[in-house]
């Protein structure tokens, strides 16, 4: 494991700190650091880890949380960036699939990203890279969780929980920030209490950048409006309405920096090897090949309903009720391909295809949890068992076009053209999917107490999956219709177990299981349809706890996934795909924060993680056996350190982050380099809930790439050095 000096020292180091101004003498206001005990909230309830009301404690698997409070602090201003900063977790911006997860070895549509508790779809189909400023916090289990959510949580789940109303008060909080790239950032959210018993939040934002990549022709703006009212009629019972509206848009798309010959390469860098003499060109870095007209955005709305009753006798329900409509669009030239000089082109040239996909998406939930924490033979016992139903109706129009419908473009003196609008020009591809998914679902858990310190956690699920799938060839006269209506079954379950052996240290130890379909369940072939779930499993162990009166928290995991029935290709005949292959990933992960003193907080994580094809045949017979996915660094590191001033209205904060090289193809032919990141902020709390921000980020300017795109030969360049004035206020 090769890791730079500099990000092993920093990863000891870490933790926002947590400020106040102190108001006796306005004119000499002064940073008073409150170091909070459980700096990892290992004693706070998830309810992503389960449904039992468990601490993340108690919790058998690694739970984590990134507060509303450490997004501000650390500038976390876009969905993709969280996720980024989720130990052991990278993400990158694929237009098709933007915040792309990779956790523990497995990506795409194996790790889930809910809503409020919710899964809509597969993350691959419903996630953007929506502004933070909505998210109290994101939760995340790590490792199979399908137990909890259904199908598609092999790698883990990341849970968005948005702002929602408070009976204690009302108050105003508010951010503007304004930065390099002219990036402006602007949100706002206010709570009434209306009464003892009703509480209203509303929260609107808005983000609009040049780029945040400094790529030319990358304008984005992101539009965030969330609202709702929690009532409680009578002491037993709540009530929680809400709205979510959110609205994006990338005008001119971006693929990543293909991948040139070096013997035309102007300014070849060393971020990228390959096996057959393709290099990255630092010169075309931050060039965008789409044509005028490429875009990619979405309109989502989702209404929302959650009613807690707590019945008596240690007896609750908990009903949610969601709904949900999105329309997105990807008007891109999805491969740009380098072809060698020619006549006109002395420094070779891009073919560049085409895609037009188009998403109307619907869809609504209804689940119900009876719960009771009582006693059994004199032990306590937790106990949830639920019933869950939604259904989808999702259809898209996906378009594609040779690289003849477009005109190969010159890197170094593009000229992009316009994005062909005629149907006619899509001749590689024009087909309409239809789809109708109904999924009904049993769920139970138990925490069983066998002892005050020993815990006992089990749970069960079982989907019923019913999908009816239309697909409509425009290209062939008569327009072709095919259709399937396959039916799945999946059973997922865990069994785990917590031991507290002191009362600052617990050891856990977990068994789970996963269900993975074999693709994008909205979006697979009809041919895909015929074949079953993949089934996945994991083991994991670990410890939680604390120190020094709770001011020193540390978890650490050790993990083993495996994921069985992938596609693979027949050993006797290539040209046909089975189910038989394989993937697996084995790691460990340690993170760390705590108090220094009253002024310095500091702490880290660092992962890593051994992922490979343990049996997997490409096309025309090609052994991947052995290789490692792709966008998989095995080592991830980031620390944070926080200092304030004494005796002044200043703090400073650090944060490191640091993941070694992967590679963008399978054959692992294109390998990427890796990276170590500085960040930096000054903070001054000019009066008491006002604090002005000035961060600098990438502070050392790496030249890195931070994911491969659609092509293997396309990599995603990391944003330069930026810097960022800002504003926040907390009434």
């Amino acid at each position: 494991m090769k890791i730079s000096r500099l990000a092993l020292v920093a990863g000891l180091l870490a933790a926002p700190a947590v400020a106040r101004a102190d108001d006796a003498d306005p004119a000499r206001q002064t940073i008073v650091v409150e170091g909070r005990a459980d700096p990892l909230d290992l004693k706070a309830t998830s309810s992503t880890g389960s449904r039992l009301g468990l601490t993340a404690l108690e919790t058998p698997a690694t739970v984590q949380a990134i507060t509303a409070a450490d997004i501000e602090q650390r500038g976390l201003r876009t969905a993709r960036e969280a996720f980024a900063d989720v130990p052991g977790a990278i993400s990158g911006n694929v237009p098709g699939n933007p915040a792309v997860v990779m956790m523990r070895g497995f990506s795409g549509n194996a790790v889930s990203i809910l809503q409020d508790g919710v899964r809509v779809s597969t993350s691959t189909v419903v996630q953007r890279d929506t502004n933070t400023w909505h998210f109290d916090r994101i939760e995340v289990i790590k490792g199979p969780a399908s137990v909890l959510q259904g199908e598609g949580a092999l790698g883990g789940i990341i849970n968005k929980v948005t702002r929602k109303p408070t009976l204690d008060a009302s108050h105003f909080d508010g951010l503007l920030s304004y930065g390099s790239f002219n990036t402006l950032n602007a949100a706002g959210g206010v709570n009434v209490k209306l009464s003892d018993k009703a509480a209203i939040r509303a929260d609107v934002s808005q983000l609009s950048s040049d780029s945040l990549y400094d790529v030319a022709g990358n304008k984005i703006r992101s539009l965030g409006l969330t609202a709702s009212l929690l009532v409680k009629p009578i002491e037993p019972v709540s009530i929680l309405l809400a709205v979510d509206h959110y609205n994006d848009r990338a005008n001119g798309t971006y693929q990543g920096a293909p991948l040139v010959q070096a013997a035309t390469a102007r300014q070849a860098s060393n971020i990228v090897t390959t096996t057959n003499g393709l290099v990255l060109d630092r010169a075309l870095a931050r060039v965008n090949y789409n044509p005028d007209g490429g875009t990619s955005g979405a309109d989502e709305t989702t209404l929302r309903s959650r009613i807690d009753w707590a019945i008596g006798g240690g007896w609750a329900l908990g009903v949610d009720l969601t709904y949900y409509t999105a329309r997105r669009d990807f008007i891109l030239s999805d491969t740009q391909t380098y072809a060698a000089p020619s006549t006109g082109y002395p420094g070779g040239s891009f073919l560049r295809t085409l895609q037009r996909f188009y998403h109307d998406h619907q869809f609504w939930n209804a689940r119900a949890a009876l719960s009771n924490d009582g006693v059994i033979a004199g032990l306590r016992n937790r106990a949830t068992i639920g019933l869950e139903y939604n259904h989808t109706n999702f259809t898209s129009l996906r378009q594609s076009a040779p690289n003849t419908a477009v005109s190969r473009v010159d890197p170094y003196a593009p000229i992009v053209g316009t994005f062909p609008t005629a149907d006619s020009v899509y001749t590689a591809g024009n087909q309409f999917f239809d789809s109708r998914l109904n999924t009904t679902s049993i769920f139970a858990e138990d925490a069983l107490n066998l002892t005050k310190d020993w815990l006992l956690v089990g749970g069960i699920r079982t989907d019923s999956i019913d999908l009816n799938r239309q697909v409509t060839n425009y290209l062939v006269t008569p327009n072709s219709l095919q259709s399937a209506n396959p039916r799945y079954h999946p059973l997922s379950w865990r069994i785990g177990t917590t031991y507290a052996v002191t009362p600052g240290l617990t050891l856990y130890a977990q068994h789970s299981t996963a269900a993975v379909p074999v693709s994008s369940m909205l979006l697979q072939s009809i041919v895909n349809t015929a074949f079953r779930i993949t089934k996945g499993h994991s083991w994991e162990a670990g410890f939680k706890g604390s120190a020094w009166g709770g001011k020193l928290s540390a978890t650490g995991a050790v993990y083993y996934i495996k994921q069985n029935d992938i596609l693979t290709r027949d050993p006797l005949n290539p040209s046909l795909s089975v189910q038989g292959g394989s993937q697996s990933s084995r790691g460990a992960e340690l993170s760390v924060e705590g108090w220094l003193s009253k002024q310095l907080s500091a702490g880290g994580s660092i992962g890593y993680v051994e992922a490979k094809y343990d049996q997997l045949i490409e096309a025309g017979g090609a052994v991947r056996t052995g290789n490692r996915p792709i966008n998989t660094p095995t080592t991830t590191l980031s620390g944070r350190i926080s200092y304030a001033i004494p005796h002044t209205p200043f703090s400073v904060n650090g944060i490191v982050r640091h993941a070694s090289g992967f590679f963008t193809d399978t054959a692992n032919s294109i390998h990427v380099a890796g990276h170590t990141t500085l960040d930096a902020s000054v903070v001054a709390e000019i009066r008491k809930g006002v604090r002005v921000t000035l961060r600098g980020r990438n502070l050392t300017n790496a030249f890195y790439g931070e994911y491969s795109g659609y092509p293997t030969t396309n990599i995603y360049i990391g944003a330069p050095r930026s810097v960022e004035l800002a504003l926040g206020v907390h009434f």
